[in-house]
């Protein structure tokens, strides 16, 4: 229903790469590569025995969107943005703790604004044509960012928005979140 907080990447990696530790560690785990995000599922994998992984980009949109309970919202759970996310208007200082402000129509925090959130995919252009749970590339250079950031205007928040970043590369706008297989 969050992001990944510091305090259960401190738990699984027993350090914090965030740039934004101080008041509590409740805030969005940020300044890590995708690359980062992946050893770091390995190890709360094999340390709770569950099969957690990135969302695919398409998972992300979903949720973001409210699934079947979507109201057509601009940002995840609104149209006013101040309701439902932290963005550059409200918070140029950094991230802020998680579930501080309304969830969407499915109970899910944050999915706008706060931290970009890496997805599984590489980045590419859509396929013109109608695809139910679709995929990204097979391959590419960069993978796929999602949701905006404490350090982004409204318009960079919206469900629609979608950036794209090395693997390798971090920075104190980017986080994640879990997705869990039922397989």
């Amino acid at each position: 229903e969050t992001e990944v907080t510091q305090e259960l990447w401190e738990a699984v990696m027993g350090s914090n790469p965030s740039k934004f530790k101080f008041s509590g560690n409740q805030k969005p785990v940020e300044c890590v590569s995708w690359y980062e995000c992946k050893e770091f599922i390995t190890n709360l994998n094999n340390l709770t025995g569950m099969n957690f992984r990135l969302p695919t980009e398409a998972e992300w949109e979903y949720a973001a969107r409210g699934g079947n309970e979507s109201q057509g919202y601009k940002y995840s759970g609104s149209n006013t943005i101040g309701n439902v996310a932290w963005y550059m208007n409200n918070t140029a200082t950094g991230t802020q703790n998680v579930k501080t402000k309304s969830p969407n129509e499915l109970g899910i925090y944050d999915m706008s604004g706060n931290v970009f959130e890496w997805c599984e995919d590489w980045y590419g252009d859509y396929s013109s044509g109608s695809q139910t749970n679709p995929t990204g590339p097979s391959s590419g250079s960069y993978r796929v960012l999602r949701g905006g950031s404490w350090a982004y205007y409204a318009r960079g928040c919206r469900v629609s928005h979608r950036i794209y970043g090395n693997p390798d590369d971090w920075n104190s706008d980017r986080g994640f979140r879990l997705a869990l297989s039922q397989y």
